[in-house]
């Protein structure tokens, strides 16, 4: 199985805080850590660690930033000749608070990944496409308008797309905030929508309709950073290996939850066997 990503490349700069602050309120007591992330590349690592074989396109810059962005992508063998450095803008950077519990706050200084143009994209993108919103929106479209096969977009963070790239998706991934952006205009094309809840689990929809849900293991959190890039990643590979609606969604969830039992966005993502290990259990 062959899958494209068009997507963003961070490296993630995470506080791990007693408490995540209010409005002008300073938290001490932190430990940081740096680890690879940005919503592209943690989708095709994760799609690559559940077996697909996977094309990353994006940009870095040409510092050391991009060296630590991209190195659990190269260990694992994800495929980055469509990833190109940008001698003027640095990496991108995503500044993460994560509480005790695991819930998360996260600002990103986009960099690199915003100075990306369709030249970048070929002609035709012939394998499943992976697309999300932390490029330049006009980038995206071209991606989707370019694919000839199965596309997925990730709309986060959200904000307005064309009606056309809605209707274009085979699937659509949000987490609930996402979803009441959007309303109805999710469910205009003839594609599969899931909504996602955290610990809640994930629904299905076609075309406004119920087709499945599923709740994830109970697991104890320790940061939600990547879970959402393991779900979308997973769900993508289910559904184009046939796995019917639950039971893709089961995986998808299952994956999700291992993600949020470690730390950093990437080293959290599971393999095949560690999703399967668990769904037996």
């Amino acid at each position: 199985m062959n899958i494209t990503v068009v997507g963003s490349i961070n490296l993630d700069l995470v506080a791990s805080a007693p408490s995540l602050p209010e409005p002008g309120e300073t938290v001490t007591g932190a430990t940081l850590a740096r680890h690879p992330g940005g919503k592209g590349a943690n989708q095709a690592l994760a799609a690559r660690k559940l077996g697909a074989e996977v094309l990353l396109i994006g940009r870095v810059g040409d510092d050391a930033m991009a060296d630590e962005a991209l190195a659990l992508l190269e260990a694992f063998g994800v495929e980055l000749s469509g990833v190109e450095t940008d001698v003027d803008a640095p990496t991108g950077v995503a500044l993460i608070a994560v509480d005790p519990s695991g819930e998360n706050q996260i600002v990103v200084a986009a960099g690199a990944n915003h100075t990306i143009t369709n030249a970048r994209l070929p002609a035709r993108i012939e394998t499943p496409l992976i697309v999300q919103l932390e490029l330049p929106i006009a980038m995206v479209e071209a991606a989707v308008g370019r694919a000839t096969g199965f596309v997925c977009a990730n709309l986060a963070p959200a904000q307005p797309v064309s009606e056309q790239l809605l209707r274009r998706c085979d699937l659509i991934v949000v987490n609930e905030i996402e979803a009441a952006f959007y309303g109805d205009l999710l469910h205009r094309g003839g594609g599969r929508v899931v909504v996602t809840y955290g610990a809640g689990g994930a629904m299905m929809f076609q075309r406004g309709e119920e087709v499945a849900r599923a709740v994830p293991p109970k697991i104890t959190a320790v940061d939600a950073t990547g879970a959402g890039d393991a779900f979308v990643g997973a769900i993508v590979v289910a559904m184009l290996e046939g796995m019917q609606p639950k039971a893709a969604l089961t995986f998808a969830c299952t994956a999700g939850a291992l993600a949020a039992t470690r730390a950093g966005a990437q080293p959290s993502l599971p393999t095949r066997d560690e999703v399967e290990t668990l769904l037996r259990a």
